[in-house]
């Protein structure tokens, strides 16, 4: 298998390819970055991070056995390359490829690339990274027609193997970091048509079941009084959850819902409406001025004998003083052409001001909205990127208030925020007076997702000088560094919420999924771990055909969820007894079913051979 990409989900994903489905990896990438990771914690980073607490020795001491290496494994051969072109591909050998991943930062990059390969080799697996998705789903469509009639028989088997994937790191970490962040928003996860979710209970108590329709899948780590984690979460633990030794623990719940499930909706401009533009007391002088104006319109009507049109008609024209003088006419209409005149000098500044208030809010509606007086309990978005972007528009989705923290104007997230009217700060969180501005005093949780630690680790700081309760999401790159930040801020503020999530780590499972010919469904995180839900058949492995669903599970491993529907209209059939047998029911070799799994056990039901498992999947 080929890897091509310039930055850490490469190399991510060449380890999870190799250490955890033990498979050859090719991994190419520019000449400047080899493949060996970055500098494990930034001097500025340090230093800030030093300011806080002590514990930063003693935890990353702690961690020093879980490097960022990949796990035991096949070897991964690095080609250095500036780019994907002819000659690289030729090197990185994907004319004898099974499956190619091409995870570039550039759309475009990998459009070229995927073009190259799929003329090189038909019958190869493409998984594509990009941002865009509409331009994905196309070349989706054009790469799979080119596959099929590249390998002469469209129906053949190596044209079924010859798929395209087109996924995007930042809508795939998108929904973890929102559910990371608020509280009470658990994140939901379709499988096969059923919709689950992952909540955090309390431990059962002695003798007490999980109730139907749900499952336990992990315990969290037990609490210490002195606030560091001792052992790591349990992953997929026994069938007797209620032996958690008082851990908390994460269960996946069956979704209910009264009706067919309902799409997002569209994230569209808000329309201004147009009493925005005229203040209540321009509205009370104009509707005055409307009524002058009709009465003098009347008084036209009775003096001159005119029918009501004409005499309407000749009031405006003296309003707006271009009507010719009322000279040898009758007194009543000389006196009437006077009141107008003096009428429309009163209409004039009303009009200029009514089309500069105008102008004015339509100037602020197309700007940037500032935080309103009294905003509180809202999220504050540090950095509109690719993933700030998605993250946002989840966020919206959920109408959870936001502000959003971007230092570049040009920023692709800055229109979105604008379109959306969501309120905006643009300047360096680095900066004093930036983080009040966005109010986050008054907040309930900071997202720091920029591309710099080191800005996300002093706006988390910052934060927590201001607000010590306040819940933090921090994006940081480095594993080692990551968990030193983690345990830290914990020690120091045991009460508050605090995430750190890599967006590599978070992705590289869904991709390496794609690149083996299965689609991962849902990850859910698990402190600093992972779990996946994939869809498999049965017959891929013997711990599944022949064992009933409730049978069918490897503790730490794998559990059976459901069975997937079989089709269209189908509904899966989950595995609490209320339908279709449930845990009584006998998988069959042609079963498809719902599994959750570890990143090792999933490659153990794909058939793969077992490989060493590593002591952490920190990401």
């Amino acid at each position: 298998m080929v890897v091509c990409g310039d930055d850490a989900l490469a190399h991510r994903l060449a380890a999870e390819l190799s250490g955890v489905y033990g498979e050859r990896v090719t991994l190419v990438v520019p000449p400047a970055r080899d493949g060996r990771p970055r500098p494990a914690v930034p001097g500025r980073a340090a230093t800030l991070l030093g300011r806080v607490t002590g514990v930063v020795g003693r935890t990353a001491g702690a961690n020093g056995g879980a490097g960022t290496g990949s796990p035991p494994g096949a070897p991964v051969r690095v080609v250095r390359a500036p780019e994907p072109d002819d000659e690289a591909l030729d090197e990185a050998g994907v004319a004898g490829a099974t499956a190619l991943a091409l995870v570039y930062d550039d759309d475009e990059t990998n459009i070229h690339a995927a073009l190259r390969a799929r003329r090189v080799n038909p019958r190869l697996r493409l998984v594509i990274r990009m941002y865009n998705r509409r331009l994905g789903q196309r070349l989706e469509e054009l790469l799979d027609q080119a596959a099929r009639m590249g390998n002469g028989d469209p129906d053949g088997p190596g044209a079924a193997e010859a798929t395209t994937t087109v996924l995007s790191d930042a809508d795939t970490a998108a929904p973890a970091l929102v559910a990371a962040a608020v509280s009470g928003h658990s994140k939901v996860i379709e499988a096969g048509g059923l919709l689950l979710r992952a909540v955090e209970r309390p431990p059962l108590a002695p003798g007490d079941r999980d109730r139907p329709g749900a499952r336990t899948v992990a315990l969290l780590s037990p609490a210490r009084p002195d606030g560091i984690d001792g052992d790591g979460p349990v992953m997929l633990p026994d069938a007797d959850p209620a032996a958690s030794g008082g851990r908390g623990r994460i269960v996946l719940e069956r979704v209910h819902y009264p009706g067919a499930p309902q799409r997002a909706p569209r994230l569209t401009a808000r329309s201004l409406p147009l009493g925005s533009f005229f203040s209540p007391r321009l509205r009370w002088a104009l509707g005055c001025l409307a009524a002058a104006v009709l009465g003098l319109a009347v008084a036209s009507w009775l003096v001159t004998d005119a029918n009501p049109t004409h005499a309407a008609y000749l009031s405006l024209l003296d309003l707006f003083a271009i009507n010719d003088p009322a000279i040898g006419q009758p007194l009543g209409r000389q006196i009437l052409q006077l009141l107008s005149g003096l009428a429309g000098l009163l209409l004039l500044p009303l009009l200029v001001a009514a089309a500069l208030e105008g102008l004015g809010t339509f100037r602020s509606a197309s700007a940037l909205r500032r935080p309103p007086r009294g905003l509180s309990g809202h999220v504050v978005l540090l950095g509109l990127g690719k993933i700030g972007s998605r993250v946002l528009a989840r966020l919206r989705e959920l109408d959870i208030p936001v502000v959003c923290v971007e230092r570049d104007p040009q920023a692709r997230g800055v229109a979105l925020a604008r379109s959306l009217r969501v309120p905006t700060v643009i300047g360096d969180v680095t900066e004093e007076g930036v983080l009040e501005a966005a109010k986050i005093g008054e907040s309930r949780t900071l997202l720091a997702l920029t591309s710099s630690d080191t800005t996300n680790l002093e706006a988390v700081l910052y934060a927590r000088a201001v607000r010590p309760g306040v819940g933090v999401v921090m994006r940081l790159y480095e594993d080692r560094f990551s968990k030193a930040v983690y345990r830290t801020l914990r020690v120091s503020h045991p009460r508050a919420r605090t995430r750190t999530r890599s967006v590599s780590y978070l992705v590289a499972p869904a991709f390496a999924g794609a690149m083996m010919g299965r689609q991962i469904l849902g990850a859910v995180p698990v402190e600093r771990r992972v779990l996946l839900i994939a869809a498999v058949e049965a017959g891929s492995h013997p711990g599944l055909a022949g064992r009933t669903v409730a049978e069918a599970f490897e503790p730490g491993a794998w559990r059976v969820l459901a069975l997937a529907a079989e089709g269209a209209g189908e509904t899966p059939r989950p595995p609490d007894g209320s339908a279709d047998g449930g845990d009584a029911h006998v998988l069959r070799p042609d079963d498809r079913v719902v599994v959750a799994a570890t990143r090792q056990g999933l490659a153990e039901l794909l058939g793969r051979r077992p490989v060493p498992r590593p002591r952490s999947d920190v990401g």
